[in-house]
């Protein structure tokens, strides 16, 4: 088992910036694509950025493409999401997936129940 913790949440201004992180503890030493998806209210669960473990070989939603960044540290066991320009459109509620996938690309079309492991989320709430 994994689990997943995520912290960096909050009330942000349009324009604004936060670094959200999402920490892995437990069977970590497969390689896993962990991503960041997020729930807007009375949305469905949508695909933000995912990174493979390790590299650099990350894939973005269009949407956020420009303004979110995703990273890792494997000494850490953690995932970022730096998300600059946040918009209003933006506010949801942002959880931190992995999954044995080998490919982001991979983790961005697959079914939400088919993903291995999943934190709590954390809220992100941006004011106009």
């Amino acid at each position: 088992q994994v689990q997943l913790v995520e912290s960096g949440g909050g009330l942000v201004q349009a324009g604004g910036s936060l670094r959200l992180s999402c920490t892995a503890s437990g069977r970590t030493g497969s390689t896993y694509t962990m991503g960041w998806f997020r729930q807007g209210p009375g949305q469905d669960r949508e695909f933000v950025a995912a990174i493979y473990g390790g590299t650099t070989n990350t894939y973005y939603e269009d949407s956020v493409k420009g303004r979110f960044t995703i990273s890792g540290d494997n000494a850490k066991n953690t995932v970022y999401l730096q998300m600059n320009s946040l918009q209003p459109e933006d506010t949801a509620v942002y959880y931190c997936a992995a999954d044995q996938s080998t490919a982001p690309q991979t983790m961005a079309r697959m079914k939400l129940r088919n993903i291995d492991y999943w934190g709590q989320g954390t809220q992100v709430t941006v004011s106009s």
